[in-house]
């Protein structure tokens, strides 16, 4: 008997939509959490590892370019494997990874560290993303994107004040011993609540001729998301350093302010993907990108809101929120079912690509004076805002193709 008649010939348990979303929202929380403390803790691992603030970026930049290398190469076999199992590995490699960074000892240990935590990383987004694709029509994914996406704001909420708070009682490898551990945790919770999740093996085992997964609208899809995480990560790595060294904002504050602006972020994911399955991608995409382009500006390029950052960083967070949730919704409708986790993890990679290059390009732009200001993000967030005001031309395009597309498979 072949491989694709043991597939076709296996009963597959139903997955219910509810306990897909939870379970991936879960993965993405711990996923996203790996990513997003490193971040805030810059001046924490710059004074204990003795590392230049303005190379800071470079830590950030690491975890993504290896997660983009990763996503290039899960594009050529992800859909190959059950989901489950797929997700359970790259969980658990990412969980390695993460307990590596608390052995860190100067920045090149760290950024060992980070690149093989984001070789693991970059797959896993993916593959939950590809999983809750499978599971929700497209008519609720607006909704149910949002709410897997919403981990994203509660890592922010919950997670890196935590993380924050246990580096600086404890020292900076304290939370990655933690994410570590959840992270394990995640790993067991998907290997045990999942079931075999193989309906994309019986669709390319049934198809006669294999469709063809990258179109314009493929390639129009992932650049749209590139050039937000190429703009985003570009300031993003920096905003602990500007907001203590430049704006002159507590350490001790800092936890507080992420639980402002995730908190802002979560109920702003939430509404977003609402709205989505109303209203379409494309608008959403345009209202994001405009507050993108004033927050950006007011926060970095002009001195409005400087004076408040607990407004402009939980307008920012807001922004990329109302920009992130129609493009990830928008996105898992390009593909096929039978090379969406290879679309996904192409995409992955190349916004793990955008954002390393982002990071690492700023970082080589800025320099930092003797009290450790950062000087040059200005010009770096009218780039920013620059690269943004590209996405929503995409978007209708991208937009008007799968529409296309749907309405022709309907008659």
């Amino acid at each position: 008997m072949s491989s694709s008649e043991i597939v076709a010939s296996t009963p597959i348990p139903a997955l219910r939509e509810s306990t897909a979303i939870a379970l991936i929202g879960a993965v993405q929380f711990v996923n996203i959490l790996d990513f997003m403390m490193v971040m805030p803790m810059g001046p924490d691992l710059a004074q204990a590892l003795d590392i230049e603030t303005s190379r800071i970026g470079l830590i950030g930049g690491s975890y993504t370019a290896a997660a983009a290398l990763a996503g290039i190469a899960g594009s050529f076999f992800l859909d190959r494997f059950d989901r489950r199992k797929a997700l359970v590995f790259a969980l658990v490699g990412l969980a390695l990874g993460t307990f590596a960074g608390a052995l860190a000892f100067d920045l090149n240990s760290l950024l060992a560290a980070r690149v093989l935590a984001g070789a693991f990383g970059g797959p896993a987004t993916a593959v939950g993303v590809a999983i809750i694709a499978d599971v929700v029509p497209p008519e609720r994914r607006g909704s149910a994107m949002g709410k897997v996406m919403g981990a994203f704001a509660l890592a922010s909420i919950l997670g890196v004040p935590v993380g924050l708070e246990l580096a600086r009682h404890f020292g900076f490898r304290m939370p990655f011993l933690a994410v570590g551990s959840v992270t394990v945790l995640a790993a067991g919770a998907a290997y045990v609540v999942l079931p075999p999740l193989t309906k994309h093996l019986m669709n390319a085992a049934n198809r006669v001729v294999p469709s063809a997964p990258f179109d314009a609208a493929t390639w129009m899809a992932i650049s749209s998301s590139a050039l937000v995480m190429m703009g985003n990560f570009a300031l993003i790595p920096n905003f602990s350093a500007y907001l203590q060294f430049n704006l002159g904002y507590p350490r001790a504050g800092l936890s507080t302010l992420y639980m402002v602006g995730g908190a802002a972020a979560f109920f702003a994911m939430r509404g977003t993907g609402t709205l989505v399955d109303r209203f379409g991608s494309a608008r959403l995409v345009v209202a994001g990108t405009a507050l993108y382009v004033l927050v950006a500006l007011g926060f970095f390029y002009s001195p409005i809101l400087t004076l408040a950052p607990a407004v402009g960083f939980a307008g920012f967070m807001v922004a990329n929120s109302v920009r992130m949730v129609p493009l990830q919704s928008l996105a898992s409708r390009v593909p096929a079912l039978d090379h969406r986790a290879r679309f996904l993890s192409t995409q992955s990679a190349v916004q793990h690509m955008a954002s390393s290059f982002g990071a690492m390009a700023a970082s080589s732009f800025l320099t930092e004076t003797a009290d450790h200001r950062l000087v040059g993000l200005e010009r770096i967030a009218l780039v920013s805002v620059s690269l943004a005001a590209i996405v929503p031309l995409l978007t209708f395009a991208v937009e008007r193709s799968v529409r296309a597309r749907e309405a022709a498979q309907r008659t």
